[in-house]
């Protein structure tokens, strides 16, 4: 379980670098982002990211159990 954690900690701090990278070079939204902005504010949320996010894990959680 440890070092299950451990590789989860290091792909998420290089998944971080590279949006960090991304967003310098330009990529400020990725496709199918949901913006609503009003009087107060701006809402940003990110569907297809999520969705993609979502399929990748169960994916990979799955045949983590085999």
């Amino acid at each position: 379980m440890g070092k299950l954690l451990v590789v989860a900690g290091i792909a998420l701090a290089a998944l971080g670098a590279i949006l960090l990278a991304a967003g310098k070079l330009g990529a400020r939204r990725f496709p199918g982002t949901l913006v609503v902005s009003g009087r107060y504010g701006t809402f940003v949320f990110p569907i297809l990211l999520c969705v993609v996010l979502s399929i990748v894990l169960t994916i990979l959680l799955s045949l983590w159990r085999r």
